[in-house]
């Protein structure tokens, strides 16, 4: 067992150039992060969603959204510094990379995860 990350990183890049895929939860085709097992329903992925994605990419930094109210958030703190960041750059992304259709929809998974993290 690989004890540090960039042990781990490389254990996942040679399992890629070897053409073997991650581990699967029991009986599953695809690791849950990508079923919607793994997603929660209002947007982005629950803790089971991530800890598959974690597995299946040894060395990520993956983690659950900032959900906490922006006027609750200290300005300037580490979860602060993470909303913003990842409100700017999905912002653009819904803005360069999808269709008018999925941009107004509500329900899309993009607008959701927006919506989860108070963007």
């Amino acid at each position: 067992m690989a004890s540090s990350r960039a042990q781990q990183a490389a254990i996942a890049i040679s399992m890629k150039k070897a053409g073997k895929k991650p581990k699967m939860a029991k009986g599953g085709s695809t690791p849950a992060w990508q079923r919607s097992e793994g997603k929660n329903p209002e947007g982005g992925l629950n803790a089971k969603g991530v800890a598959s994605y974690r597995r299946a990419n040894p060395g990520s930094k993956l983690q659950t959204a900032v959900t906490t109210k922006p006027s609750k958030l200290k300005a300037g703190s580490k979860d602060a510094k993470r909303r913003k960041s990842f409100c700017s750059r999905m912002e653009g992304m819904k803005k360069k990379l999808t269709s008018s259709k999925t941009a107004n929809d509500p329900n899309s998974r993009i607008n959701k995860s927006l919506r989860k993290w108070n963007c």
